[in-house]
């Protein structure tokens, strides 16, 4: 097994989605990474979402990088977030909502630029958002999306309690990438060819 220990995943907000300029192709996006000198560098479906181990465990320093070379290489001003492999398997393994949410394509991961940000949602548990529901972990915010996301009250008033400043996956991308970080080199291999 891998040593979640020292891999990353790299969360780059807003690229490839619909109606938006922030086009990348995740060949690129590799190719950046390795040029870093990051090793066993992998990426998932066609979101920003890019797998690594660094030479260095320093957050801050990762991330200056990152920012630094998508801005110069790619033209990218897009925010990225940094979440180690500890952190994405607490956000999967620490899920309060799995009772209740019954499909993983509405139950979204967010996760703030910062873990302090996660007190801006504070006020937003108190009020009452049936059917939908909104929990906090320790790294993370899960919102329930009971009609779906667009429709979604409490999505909205979440983006716009963190000020659009975080970035979102569902539940079922979060246990594709753990499930990813867990495997040996050669399996991370075949299951990202499908996702290139």
């Amino acid at each position: 097994m891998v040593s979640r220990s020292v891999r990353f995943l790299a969360l780059v907000r807003g690229v490839n989605n619909i109606g938006q300029i922030n086009r990348v192709a995740m060949a690129d996006l590799r190719t950046m990474f390795e040029g870093l000198g990051y090793r066993d560098v992998r990426t998932m479906l066609n979101s920003g979402n890019v797998f690594f181990t660094p030479p260095t465990k320093r957050r801050s320093d990762l991330l200056a990088c990152i920012q630094k070379a998508l801005a110069s290489e790619l033209q990218l001003r897009s925010p990225v977030i940094l979440l180690s492999a500890d952190e994405v398997a607490a956000a999967v393994h620490d899920n309060p909502l799995c009772e209740i949410a019954t499909n993983p394509s509405h139950l979204l991961v967010v996760v703030p630029r910062a873990r302090s940000d996660l007190a801006r949602l504070q006020p937003l548990l108190k009020e009452q958002w049936a059917p939908e529901a909104l929990a906090l972990g320790s790294r993370v915010a899960y919102v329930w999306c009971a009609n779906g996301i667009p429709r979604s009250p409490l999505w909205t008033a979440t983006d716009r309690a963190l000020e659009r400043s975080g970035t979102v996956r569902n539940i079922a991308t979060f246990t594709k990438a753990l499930a990813l970080l867990e495997q040996p080199a050669s399996k991370q291999h075949a299951m990202t060819k499908k996702s290139r």
